[in-house]
């Protein structure tokens, strides 16, 4: 019994994408002595993925590559079919989120609800003691807190704790992130020693269901009647009858239309390229009003601000003492307030101010500095330090 146990302890369930990343997680996780599962899921339907020149996941040669690698490690190796609910979560979500004039983070959800969720499920079945994966982060236990929290990766250049702020205490219980500890050339240096097929792959960066990246081409296609109702009910509330050449019209700040253009899913907060408006300075998209099918342009000065809301917070774990600031008002009000760094995108620097959670998963952030082309759906990141405290949807 004991050696059956000690056995299930060392088992691990590698989430491999066909990358070199996951392929050298799998690799170290079997250099500590673990007994490394390797399984590679399938999250949509193929065509969706088939385009050359585009550096997507989840291809059906992203899968050969997995299995190679899983052959040469001498490790189990499965593709698994969770495509049943992929549509529902992450692909109509993906429509929805653009039609409310909001921009929406794909990667996140299918991490959150589909990726993360489904390897948790799957490592249960196999009786695997860890998750893995190739993010780049890592997990520590506060053991005077007893708590795990979630710590920036070595390559501060890859850093993926921005992706990562849904997860809760049970899930870092269980995760490991090997390469957290590592310099991303040093992962392709360990790949190309080892012979790692994977070693000089490229990373994936497109999204794998929009493999052209043509986000609004993809839409029309895939919920053409979404958005022709969308569109229609924008018209209604202006007033005004619809047609194929009158989608909808860029205004200014103070309201005064500027011309048509090709409706407003076709747009993101700080975009500049690709408006098709001639114009002396230049001007940027600054706000969507999806309702009215309006797209706002302004100047550069325009797109900063100070007051971040957000939404469906996910608290990872406390800062130290020294962050939480004590307020009578506050604490009457079920809210906790924190000095902190925040991050409104991805590749985002670090801006410090005061973060106010609300007792309903609502937050707001006042940054002492204001923060350029905050967007609507994208991610608000907080950090204490070198540890991601959570996160939550910008609204």
């Amino acid at each position: 019994m004991n050696d059956e146990k000690n056995e299930n302890m060392n088992k691990c369930l590698v989430a491999m994408s066909g990358g070199v990343d996951s392929s050298v997680a799998a690799y170290l996780m079997k250099e500590k002595g673990y007994s490394p599962i390797g399984v590679t899921m399938m999250l949509h339907d193929q065509d969706l993925s088939c385009t050359a020149g585009t550096h997507l996941c989840c291809t059906p040669d992203d899968i050969e590559d997995a299995r190679l690698v899983c052959s040469a490690l001498g490790i189990p190796f499965y593709v698994v079919n969770f495509m049943d609910g992929f549509r529902e979560k992450i692909i109509d979500k993906f429509i929805e989120t653009y039609l409310r004039g909001e921009t929406p983070n794909p990667c996140i959800d299918c991490n959150r609800y589909m990726k993360f969720g489904r390897l948790f499920e799957m490592a249960d079945e196999k009786e695997c003691s860890k998750v893995v994966t190739g993010h780049y982060a890592r997990v520590e236990y506060d053991e005077s807190a007893g708590i795990y929290k979630l710590k920036r990766a070595v390559d501060q250049t890859k850093d993926q704790t921005y992706v990562l702020y849904f997860l809760s205490q049970d899930q870092l219980a269980r995760l490991c992130f090997p390469l957290g500890e590592y310099e991303k050339e040093k992962a392709r240096v360990i790949a190309e020693e080892q012979g790692i097929i994977t070693a000089r792959k490229h990373d994936s960066q497109d999204i794998c269901f929009v493999p052209d990246g043509d986000y609004a081409g993809f839409m029309e296609r895939e919920a053409a009647e979404r958005v022709r109702v969308a569109l229609e009910e924008s018209s209604v509330s202006q007033g005004a009858e619809i047609d194929d050449s009158a989608r909808g019209m860029f205004i200014d700040t103070t309201g005064k239309i500027i011309g048509p253009h090709k409706g407003y899913y076709h747009y993101t907060i700080g975009q500049r390229r690709g408006l098709g408006v001639a114009a002396g300075d230049r001007i940027y998209v600054v706000d969507i009003i999806s309702e009215k099918n309006q797209v706002v342009l302004g100047s550069n000065e325009d797109l900063f601000t100070r007051k971040v809301e957000a939404k469906d917070f996910n608290l990872i774990s406390m800062p130290d003492k020294e962050a939480i600031i004590e307020e009578d008002d506050a604490s009457n009000r079920g809210e906790i307030k924190l000095k902190v760094t925040a991050k409104v995108r991805y590749r985002a620097k670090d801006t410090s101010g005061i973060l106010t959670l609300g007792p309903d998963g609502k937050a707001t952030m006042m940054f002492d500095e204001p923060v350029r082309a905050v967007t609507p759906g994208q991610s608000l990141v907080v950090y204490d330090g070198e540890y991601c405290l959570g996160g939550g949807v910008i609204v």
